[in-house]
C-alpha cells in the first residue's frame, strides 16, 4: 500500500531523515519505535506530506505522491491522521465533528453522514457523548472522537503520531483498546508510539529508528526477544 524509496528531509543543517526505504503492505500493522528525535514523527509526516520531503519518491496504493501533479489533498482522504493533540474543533459538538468533513469535502448526505458519525461513536464507546462538546470530555475521550473523526473518511490507512503521548497514564488504555480493535479489523497502520507493550502485542512489524535511519526492523518477537543491533539493545534496555 505504502513504498516508500530513498526518503531524506532536511530542515536547514539538519538531516533529520536518511535515506529511508519503507514498505508498508495493505492490512498490516508497523509500529515505528526510537528515542526522541530518531525521526520517527517526521517520516510519518512525509507520508502524507504534511512535511515535504528534501529528496526520495512516495507510492500510495501505486500512485506516486510525490510526484509534482499529485492531487494530495484528494490522496489525503484516503490517509487518517491522529496526531498527540486531539486537533476537534471546539465550537463544534461531538456529532459536528466527524460529520463536517465528509459533507464539506466528500458531498455526503448529512443524514447519511449522521448515521455513519454515531456508529463509528459507537464503535469507540463514545455515542452516548454525540451532543458533548470537546471541552466537557476527557483527554481520553477526546482521542477517541479523534480517531472516531478520521475513520469518518473511510481511510484506506490510519496514521498514528504518538496518540497516547498527550494523555494522563490511566487514559492511556482506552485509546490504546480502539486501536486493538482497528488493528483486529484488518484495517493498515502506521503507528509511532512510546507504547512498548502495545507495538509487541499488535504490531505485525516493528521498526527500530534513531539517528534518523532505520536501525532495525522485524517482528515483535524478533525485536524485543532478539534484537541485533546495538542501538536497538540499548534503547530496549533503557525502555523495558
Amino acid at each position: 500500500m505504502i513504498n516508500v524509496k530513498k526518503l531524506s528531509k532536511n530542515f536547514g543543517e539538519n538531516e533529520v531523515l536518511k535515506a529511508i526505504d519503507l514498505n508498508v503492505k495493505d492490512g498490516e500493522v508497523v509500529v515505528i519505535i526510537g528515542p526522541s528525535g530518531s525521526g520517527k514523527s517526521t517520516i510519518l509526516r512525509c507520508l502524507n506530506l504534511l512535511e515535504e520531503p528534501t529528496s526520495g519518491e512516495i507510492f500510495f496504493e501505486d500512485q506516486k505522491i510525490t510526484a509534482p501533479n499529485s492531487n494530495i489533498d484528494k490522496i489525503r482522504q484516503k490517509m487518517g491522521m491522529v496526531f498527540q493533540s486531539f486537533n476537534l474543533f471546539p465550537h463544534m459538538n461531538v456529532l459536528e465533528n466527524l460529520t463536517i468533513t465528509p459533507v464539506k469535502i466528500k458531498k455526503e448526505d448529512p443524514a447519511v453522514a449522521k448515521q455513519k458519525a454515531l456508529a463509528l461513536l459507537d464503535q469507540v464507546g463514545l455515542k452516548e457523548k454525540a451532543e458533548s462538546y470537546p471541552s466537557n470530555l476527557s483527554g481520553g475521550q477526546q482521542q477517541r472522537v479523534a480517531i472516531a473523526r478520521a475513520l469518518a473518511m473511510n481511510p484506506d490507512v490510519m496514521l498514528f503520531d504518538e496518540p497516547t503521548s498527550a494523555l494522563d497514564p490511566e487514559m492511556v488504555g482506552e485509546v490504546l483498546t480502539v486501536m486493538q480493535d482497528l488493528a483486529k479489523e484488518g484495517m493498515t497502520m502506521v503507528v509511532v508510539t512510546h507504547e512498548m507493550g502495545f507495538a509487541r502485542e499488535v504490531a505485525d512489524r516493528v521498526i527500530f529508528m534513531a539517528d534518523g535511519v532505520i536501525q532495525e526492523e522485524g517482528t515483535p518477537e524478533e525485536i524485543f526477544d532478539h534484537p541485533q543491533n546495538s542501538r536497538t539493545q540499548d534503547f530496549l534496555n533503557k525502555v523495558l
